[in-house]
């Protein structure tokens, strides 16, 4: 038996004008939401509560090494040395839908306008929260585990790659993909239940690069289905009953189970450079399950969400015994690895391949870079210079067979442009061993990993380990190839940064904490060399938040297209508001919600919240028009099973003001539609 607590809180961020993070898309920028973002966190003591494990799942593409850096200091001074980079794991779910900006490295500037600070702080309060929860709430109970196969939700998106590995590997294996879904159940002594975290591996990009409404994709939607069930009456993002779907070795794994087609054909283009014969390779997109990218984000979710219930309703195997964490920090840019007795390899300096540029079937390529883009911008300028450095030599042979498009491991303006110095973890609660990856495993990667681990515990009386693969923790690194699909070059392989024995260096090393951990030797591991946390404040090309305007004769919040008299089931009730700009409410108000819908009770004659902005049901889009003026459109999709009656759409801003010429306020509104009848089909 062990102590358990759960947390959730939100971790939403800026969902205007930031650019989200995932496809590399500059255009890719907020405009609203769709549902909002969580970050989840699960603490376990043994119960003289002398060891602690913490695991975070948050709703975010990757967790970036700056998150983690003012994350575990904040932890620090709050809770001393409790939680620790040893025992608090940090994953992100590797949404690509959620904002950018948080990341400390140059290279991610590009894409994400910046560091912006309001996306960052967000997430770093958000996962501090959902942790304070958890350590506020911990009580007695019991964890039990279960595993069970996915069907219908996964495609290995690199196939070619996936074939480079030797025959005799690759027939050990049923399929491309690992459809294994790995639940921990937890309960209190009662019996009552607390919480679940799945670790599956399947990329969440059922919502693609068109997308401008900040959510959490197809594992996002597995959690609000399992948190909607658990926690009955209550609305989305409430309840004490917290479902991680955590990410894994997903990285050649797409959730678009049509495959890649031609845009303009339709024909299939899953050839090895996947690329159409009029357009290339930007013709050559996967599609969904779904007849859009809404409703594939719902089938894939549900599909998860379908297997994970089923696992978790059936987990009688208990998970028992010692906890224990080990962590090493490492420069990947400099590792050696022992192939065996004779041969010897080294890491490389961090570098991009071309196909990088091309993107996958997932989200074409968006580094197309044109002389007229870099005129005149001083943040660009600087940074140009640093592109037309040419790789050395020594980089190049390095990473051999990949060309090099960006040799960022010797790019250094104005901060590095890759990490250098990179996690590895694993901490392990009884039988299960939780192996924390900065990046994204493909899946034979993971595959060997995985075995790695297990044969290392094994060879040191621990047998029968159930050891996952927690993906996007703690820095992000990219992708981590296995040496074999690194030949190839895809996406996947281009984007193996530390070169061609990447994978066999994290093999190395995390063997090394899981014989710390099996032999009880983990305070003997040296620390490693501190990863740097640079200076910067908030660097940002995002637009300043400026006085807003109402237009002539109306005010904010007032309907500028109002709902129709009645609706029903099926329909969407959609009204158009006087807005504010999202970006003054996520920096005045955490908990804020844009907005309600809400049903008049006749017996009390009062209005009951049914939906808010957390919900599935609802989008809320925010567009900029001119003079400083914005509309706000709320849609809510009525779903099957609506309650018919009186309702209404109620909508919550706040627009800038000016006091004087120096001093602007922030002030909160509110609109309503008028009212609305929900008949009977």
């Amino acid at each position: 038996n062990y102590l358990l607590g759960v947390g959730r809180a939100d971790c939403t961020g800026p969902v205007a004008q930031v650019p989200l993070m995932g496809y590399a898309n500059p255009e890719q920028v907020g405009g609203g939401l769709l549902t909002r973002l969580y970050s989840r966190a699960f603490i376990v003591a043994d119960r003289d509560d002398s060891q602690r494990v913490v695991f975070v799942s948050a709703d975010i593409g990757m967790v970036s090494q700056r998150v983690r850096l003012e994350v575990l200091e904040r932890l620090k001074s709050k809770y001393g040395d409790l939680y620790r980079q040893d025992n608090v794991i940090l994953s992100g779910t590797h949404t690509h839908s959620g904002p950018g900006g948080y990341f400390q490295y140059t290279l991610f500037w590009i894409t994400s306008k910046g560091l912006i600070r309001p996306s960052l702080n967000s997430i770093v309060n958000g996962i501090v929260k959902s942790i304070d929860i958890a350590h506020e709430n911990m009580k007695r109970g019991r964890l039990f585990i279960n595993s069970g196969t996915v069907e219908n939700s996964q495609i290995n998106r690199s196939p070619f790659s996936y074939l480079a590995n030797p025959a005799s590997e690759r027939n050990r294996y049923s399929s491309n993909t690992d459809k294994e879904m790995v639940i921990l159940k937890m309960v209190d002594e009662d019996g009552q239940d607390l919480g679940l975290i799945s670790w599956f591996a399947v990329h969440p990009v059922s919502m693609n690069n068109t997308n401008h409404l900040v959510n959490s994709d197809n594992v996002g939607y597995a959690s609000y289905l399992f948190e909607q069930d658990k926690n009955k009456g209550m609305l989305p993002g409430e309840g004490s009953f917290v479902a991680a779907f955590a990410s894994s070795n997903l990285g050649d794994v797409s959730p678009n189970t049509r495959g890649p087609t031609c845009a303009d054909t339709g024909e299939s283009c899953d050839n090895p450079q996947s690329s159409c014969p009029v357009g290339g390779a930007t013709m050559c997109v996967a599609k969904g399950p779904g007849n859009d990218m809404f409703e594939s984000t719902r089938i894939i979710g549900q599909n998860i969400y379908s297997k994970a219930k089923e696992l978790y309703e059936k987990a009688f195997q208990e998970v028992t015994g010692p906890l224990s964490s080990a962590h090493q920090w490492v420069n990947m840019s400099d590792v050696s690895v022992e192939l065996n007795a004779t041969h010897t390899v080294k890491t490389c300096k961090p570098a991009l391949g071309h196909s990088f540029a091309a993107g996958t079937i997932d989200g074409v390529g968006a580094f197309n870079f044109t002389q007229g883009s870099v005129e005149g911008d001083p943040f660009w300028d600087q940074i140009r210079d640093q592109l037309l450095g040419e790789p050395s030599n020594e980089t190049k042979d390095c990473h051999k067979p990949k060309p090099i498009l960006f040799s960022t491991g010797e790019m250094t303006q104005p901060h590095p442009w890759h990490p250098d110095i990179v996690d590895v973890q694993i901490a392990t609660i009884g039988s299960l061993a939780i192996v924390a990856v900065p990046g994204e495993f493909t899946t034979m990667s993971g595959r060997r990993l995985r075995e790695a681990v297990r044969s290392e515990f094994d060879s040191h009386g621990i047998s029968r380990m159930n050891v996952v693969i927690a993906g996007l923790c703690n820095v992000y690194t990219h992708y981590i190839t296995t040496y074999e699909e690194y030949q190839v070059q895809r996406y996947e392989a281009a984007s193996t940064i530390y070169g061609p024995h990447t994978l066999s260096a994290y093999i190395q090393l995390y063997r090394g904490l899981a014989k710390a951990i099996a032999t009880n030797t983990t305070q003997d591991l040296p620390r490693g060399p501190e990863p740097p946390f640079f200076n910067v404040s908030n660097l940002t090309l995002l637009p300043s938040l400026s006085v807003e305007r109402a237009p002539a004769n109306k005010t904010f919040g007032d309907v500028l297209q109002e709902v129709r008299h009645q609706y029903r089931e099926g329909e969407v009730a959609e009204v158009t508001f006087v807005g504010g700009n999202p970006r003054n409410s996520a920096e005045n108000a955490t908990e804020h919600n844009f907005l309600t819908v809400e049903r008049y009770t006749n017996t009390s004659g009062t209005w009951e919240v049914v939906q808010n902005d957390a919900s599935w049901d609802t989008r809320f889009y925010w567009t900029k028009g001119s003079l400083n003026q914005s509309n706000v459109t709320i849609e809510w999709h009525i779903p099957r099973g609506t309650e018919l009656g009186v309702y209404r759409i109620r909508y919550f801003g706040h627009y800038k003001r000016r006091l004087s010429l120096i001093r602007t306020i922030t002030v909160p509104f509110e609109g309503s539609s008028s009212t609305f009848e929900i008949t009977s089909p």
